[in-house]
């Protein structure tokens, strides 16, 4: 019988690779919610949100087979609509529809009227919310790459989030063993991969009765000369790491030892700090960020008469960032919303921006739709056509 389904590969903007199931004829996909959910997590791992968020599939079955993808940055009933009308049974947000716990759903207020309407419909609805704030190459970076600036790295990093490795490994099984580590997700520092320390030794062991040892005799004390592999990894891997170093591994009871680390992960945190390719007058740029973003009404502290060339930034509500960026030397920190007297500590000090909670997020969207579309190109995707701004401009 002739297989009907072939594995693909494709590899994310975030050059992870993807791998998925599709029909061999052409235009007719298999692809299903979980589908579009793997690769979004592939590029924005949900363990990467903070505390109080609710990313990930909020309604619907991630079995069901994907019609069409519509994307938003915000879940409201205009949207329901427009799915309904447009044919698309999935909805990718950022921002999560259902963000406190529903303890009833009666159609009291814009979330259960949305969370009735999506489930009467058929419609699932899936948000990347601070875990794509928080990824490589998420929000904020592309809130940088509009602005166009360069060596971008994150600003505030997070802490207590890796682990620190160690297994002693037979000499000869040491590559094996490494790649394997490398492979389920040790080894990234930075912009580096495949990093890990290795020390050559010996270790000794005694096997009791009933063991089947890989090497040495039962009952009879062994000498083993051994590569201790040291290497890094984010702590919520560690149960694929250890699945994959026992399968890798060839005794029968792997020494190994997990430490938390205290240092901060570079590549994964809040906000982001760059610089322009060239010093530019604060108006000048202020301007251009207006335009750029279509701000109906752009605040700032006080101009303070120099250039800005560094500049930091945190999309939605990144007041509270405002401090690491001037801590961090930089000439403008830009973000959505700013309370009024937060802005005390900086007026004078350093230029602030507040350009609106929607304007600094509306480029999600396009992150979405090439992590989407890169994985499952053939899949109907769909950008919807309602401004879910709140606030408007006189």
């Amino acid at each position: 019988m002739e297989k009907l389904t072939d594995v693909c590969v494709t590899v994310l903007p975030n050059g992870k690779i993807c791998v998925y199931l599709q029909l061999k004829y052409p235009y007719i996909i298999l692809v299903k919610i979980k589908d579009i959910a793997n690769a979004l997590e592939m590029f924005a791992p949900l363990p990467l949100q903070d505390d109080f968020d609710n990313a990930g599939l909020q309604i619907g079955l991630t079995d069901a087979e994907v019609a069409g993808v519509l994307l938003c940055l915000d879940v409201n009933e205009p949207v329901i609509d427009e799915a309904i009308a447009k044919g698309c049974n999935l909805i990718v947000s950022h921002h999560p529809l259902i963000f406190s716990p529903l303890k009833r759903i009666t159609g009291n207020g814009y979330v259960e009227r949305c969370v009735l309407k999506a489930l009467s419909n058929g419609i699932a609805i899936y948000s990347a919310h601070t875990n794509l704030d928080n990824a490589p190459g998420g929000v904020n970076y592309r809130i940088a790459q509009k602005l166009g600036l360069e060596n971008v790295r994150i600003l505030q990093p997070k802490e207590d989030a890796l682990l620190k490795l160690s297994v002693y490994v037979p000499g000869d099984y040491a590559d094996a063993v490494r790649e394997a580590l490398f492979a389920a997700g040790c080894g990234n520092i930075g912009n580096y991969d495949s990093c890990s320390y290795n020390v050559q030794g010996y270790g000794t062991f005694k096997a009791g009765e009933g063991c089947n040892p890989f090497c040495g005799t039962v009952g009879e004390l062994h000498k083993e000369s051994e590569v201790r592999i040291d290497t890094v990894l984010p702590a919520y891997m560690k149960s694929r790491v250890v699945k994959a170093l026992l399968a890798a591994h060839p005794y029968e009871e792997p020494a190994y030892d997990i430490y938390p680390l205290k240092n901060q992960w570079m590549s994964v945190g809040s906000g982001v700090i760059g610089e322009l390719p060239q010093p530019v007058d604060e108006l000048d740029v202020l301007r251009s960020i207006k335009e750029k973003f279509a701000v109906g009404s752009l605040r700032h502290t006080s101009l303070l008469g120099r250039k800005v060339r560094r500049v930091a930034l945190c999309g939605g509500a990144g007041a509270s960032f405002a401090g690491a960026a001037m801590a961090a030397g930089a000439d403008l920190y830009l973000t959505g919303e700013a309370r009024y007297h937060d802005l005390f500590n900086y007026d004078g000090k350093m230029l602030v921006a507040i350009i609106g909670h929607y304007e600094s997020e509306q480029y999600t969207m396009e992150i979405f739709a090439e992590v989407i579309s890169a994985a499952f190109p053939r899949v109907r995707l769909l950008t919807t056509t309602h401004s879910t701004n709140p606030v408007h401009y006189l």
